[in-house]
């Protein structure tokens, strides 16, 4: 029969000091673990999970909610295009030309003001201001044009709009 050999304290120390070394490393794995699973708890309950949900769910819900947005700004875009057409028929250009329509009046009391959309169309409004009477006119104008004569003032006004319209 063969006899065991038993080991010396030199043997002893050597593998407790060997098991102590596996026992710090496994507990700094462990450390590391635990690090690891808090940071992915916090990752996960900022993307709006609880303890119940997994990876899973919170990215199916997140893709449910990223569709979601993609189509309110579809809808947002087509608004805001009927939006700019209907800013572009709008009238928003205007000028006034003010002046003294008679020789014997001052303040320059009279006007004329053109309100134009983004085409160039809308009206033209003359008031020409006497001492005793005053007198209103409003003539329609069409791509900058007007099917009535326009007065020297009342074409400045239009340019004057056109111009904030270019």
């Amino acid at each position: 029969m063969r006899r065991v050999p038993t080991p010396d304290a030199s043997t002893a120390g050597q593998l407790a000091v060997a098991a102590l070394a596996v026992a710090v490393v496994a507990l700094l794995v462990a450390l590391v673990a635990l690090v690891r699973l808090r940071a992915a708890r916090r990752t996960l309950a900022a993307l709006g999970a609880d303890d119940r949900t997994d990876l899973l769910g919170v990215l199916g819900r997140l893709q449910a909610d990223i569709g979601q947005v993609r189509t309110e700004t579809e809808a947002a875009m087509v608004e805001a295009k009927l939006g700019r057409a209907e800013v572009a028929d709008s009238l928003r250009h205007v000028s006034v030309v003010r002046y003294d329509a008679f020789g014997d009046m001052g303040g320059r009391l009279s006007f004329s003001a053109a309100l134009l959309d983004d085409g160039g169309d809308g009206l033209v409004l003359t008031s020409i201001n006497g001492r005793t009477e005053t007198r209103t006119y409003a003539k329609g104008v069409k791509a900058g044009r007007s099917e009535h004569t326009l007065s020297p003032e009342e074409e400045q006004a239009v340019q004057y709009a056109s111009r904030g319209r270019q």
